[in-house]
């Protein structure tokens, strides 16, 4: 007679034994995959010493799967991920590393007209000032995701990418180690990223994203060419009236509607003669939680955004991350 607890074990065994087989199909189907873009890879152009030296590496990471699926952006409400990410010793962090690398960030800030606070805020949440710069073998990371086919076009074209930067001597094969998603550096650029906007700022003929110089004007270079501007605006917090129609709140980043001169929403802001704000700016409403707290309030947390803050969406596409950027921003200005 079998008793429960032989049952339990019996379960669990085949549970497990599903679970190998899933990862052995997986991994042999995987390896069938990466044959096949090692042929796009050459057929592109890149050279079969570099495809097939590096992809000859190349594994399976189902973390990355489980991390792709289950992103901070994705759950936690405004509040916590805001708090948790423009801390006082977040703050204190950054001003410290801004102490001792004052004289090249400075002097970035004006070559490129993008603002100290926002380079050490981007820097601080992406990776806590160079402390977690990410551990991962980012050419499986992004093998792993292209494999995957929740956004298999996107990752196949930066991992293509990628070994076009090592086959044009851009990247060292060597280093090529960040985050579960394929990022890379002190602002965890995608291989897109840098081959668009990195820039070898100490002219050593090599760009070298971990280092404080070519990664704080890489940066800056970013922000200023997709239009960032300098001492405007970012974002206000707002108590909204019940009678603002809903089509005028925001809660996707993917695409920011329903903009208008900032007058235009006066009427619909309790607080807004306390904001003071210029009357020409372009604004939209964005309510955060909404899309990821089932019966959150319609209307609180709510916030008036400018240019500025979209500049940040195209960093990373999360309304979350980019109120996190300015918030914290904003926390350095009385610190340096």
């Amino acid at each position: 007679m079998i008793t429960k607890k032989m049952l339990n074990i019996i379960i669990k065994s085949l549970f497990l034994y599903l679970v190998f087989l899933t990862n052995v199909f997986a991994n042999q189907d995987f390896d069938h995959w990466v044959k096949k873009f090692q042929t796009t890879a050459i057929e592109s152009g890149i050279s079969k010493k570099v495809v097939y030296e590096i992809m000859s590496n190349a594994k399976f990471l189902p973390k990355v799967i489980e991390y792709d699926r289950y992103q901070p952006e994705f759950y936690e409400d405004t509040f916590t991920y805001i708090k948790k990410r423009s801390s006082s010793r977040k703050i204190k962090a950054g001003v410290k590393l801004y102490n001792q690398k004052r004289i090249i960030i400075e002097k970035i800030e004006k070559d490129f007209q993008v603002e100290k606070e926002l380079l050490l805020a981007l820097m601080g949440i992406e990776t806590n000032f160079g402390k977690y710069l990410g551990k991962m073998d980012i050419v499986s990371s992004l093998a792993t995701l292209s494999y995957d086919k929740r956004r298999s076009a996107f990752f196949t074209e930066e991992l293509l990418i990628l070994l076009k930067l090592v086959d044009n001597d851009i990247i060292n094969k060597d280093i090529l180690y960040g985050s579960w998603a394929g990022a890379f550096g002190n602002f965890q650029f995608m291989p897109r990223t840098i081959r668009n906007y990195a820039i070898d700022y100490n002219q050593n003929k090599t760009i070298e994203l971990k280092d404080t110089e070519d990664s704080f004007a890489s940066a800056a270079n970013y922000l200023k060419t997709i239009g960032w501007k300098q001492n405007q605006p970012c974002f206000f917090k707002i108590d909204l009236r019940d009678n603002i129609p809903k089509k005028y709140l925001n809660s996707s980043a993917r695409n920011i509607k329903n903009k208008r001169q900032v007058n235009f929403f006066k009427k619909y802001i309790r607080n807004f003669d306390d904001l003071k704000i210029e009357d020409n700016l372009i604004t939209a409403i964005i309510i955060p939680d909404k899309d990821i707290i089932p019966g959150a309030e319609t209307l609180s947390p709510a916030y008036i955004v400018f240019e500025n803050y979209e500049k940040i969406l195209n960093w990373n596409r999360s309304l979350r991350f980019a109120l996190a950027v300015c918030t914290l921003k904003e926390g350095f200005k009385d610190e340096i």
